[in-house]
């Protein structure tokens, strides 16, 4: 009797897969070498620059998510007759991830330079910016499980649903600004994250994750009409604008429960209550994961 159920070509993707990932890995390295000006065990062994460790971790987490994510959806027997394809595939999925992670960092948040500030070791700036990369991340794998892009006309669907995703996350992150503002007498939120809280990172970072999770829910709920530019949009918007609005109806019920009494505003905000962000971000992405479960059958 045979315990062992992988084959030949089961190895073989998985050597394969592994390769790309460690390629990748050693690409996003050199990078990160050159964005700090030394290398990058100085940067995070002798400087004990956190910021960067967790900035770094978070490209590593995309990276090695991208690959196992294609690795389910695609065979063995599809990439060996068309390679090119897929080798085109994971680096527009890659390019997709860091165009919506520059979005993020030049016009979502333009006011507030999160590179600098992670090389200032800013770990609030760290979090912020690697939970919108894990977002953005999550709703690449979402766009590409809706559409299964097929040709240009597909592509170009997708590209536009894509900035249509941007303008809800660009929209959601106003509306905390709004809130944080109205909580604290005016204050800029972007400006306090340079005040290094982590909490506060810690918070947004949950609720970035938290609505990809939604909008994955909501691609993976709605139907992709081939060719039909106005019906994906349509669609789109409802299906992921009504996601949006059950994760912070869940999450409200879900904290009212859980943090009676508490002004979670005031804890985060003032004090650095990393503990109560921590339940906030822990909120968020489970209620996220609860409605994939919930409305991707």
């Amino acid at each position: 009797m045979s315990y062992l159920s992988l084959s030949n070509t089961s190895l073989l993707a998985i050597a394969i897969s592994f390769i790309v990932i460690c390629l990748t890995v050693i690409f996003l390295r050199i990078v990160s070498q050159l964005k700090a000006k030394q290398a990058l065990k100085e940067e995070l062994a002798q400087h004990d620059n956190f910021a960067m460790g967790i900035s770094f971790a978070s490209e590593i987490t995309v990276v090695i998510t991208t690959i196992a994510f294609l690795f389910d959806e695609i065979s063995l027997s599809a990439a060996q007759s068309n390679p090119l394809k897929v080798v085109f595939l994971v680096v527009l999925l890659f390019a997709f991830i860091k165009l919506g992670h520059l979005i993020h960092r030049k016009w979502i948040l333009h006011r507030f330079n999160e590179e600098a500030a992670i090389l200032k070791q800013n770990v609030c700036a760290a979090l912020v910016d690697s939970g919108m990369l894990l977002a953005n991340c999550i709703i690449t794998l979402g766009l590409y499980s809706w559409s299964h892009t097929q040709g240009y006309s597909s592509l170009l669907i997708v590209f536009v649903s894509f900035f249509l995703l941007q303008g809800i996350f660009a929209l959601d992150s106003k509306i905390r600004e709004y809130r944080f503002a109205h909580a604290n007498q005016g204050a800029s939120l972007q400006s306090n994250f340079n005040l290094e809280n982590t909490s506060i990172g810690i918070r947004y970072a949950g609720k970035s994750i938290g609505l990809a999770l939604a909008v994955y829910a909501g691609l993976a709920s709605a139907t992709f009409h081939s060719g039909k530019m106005v019906e994906n949009l349509f669609t789109l918007a409802l299906h992921c604008g009504t996601m949006w609005l059950l994760l912070y109806l869940l999450t409200s019920i879900i904290k009212f429960i859980s943090l009676p009494n508490i002004d979670t505003a005031l804890e985060i905000d003032h004090q650095d209550n990393i503990g109560i962000a921590c339940i906030e971000f822990a909120v968020f992405s489970a209620i996220g994961y609860l409605l994939i479960s919930m409305f991707s059958i």
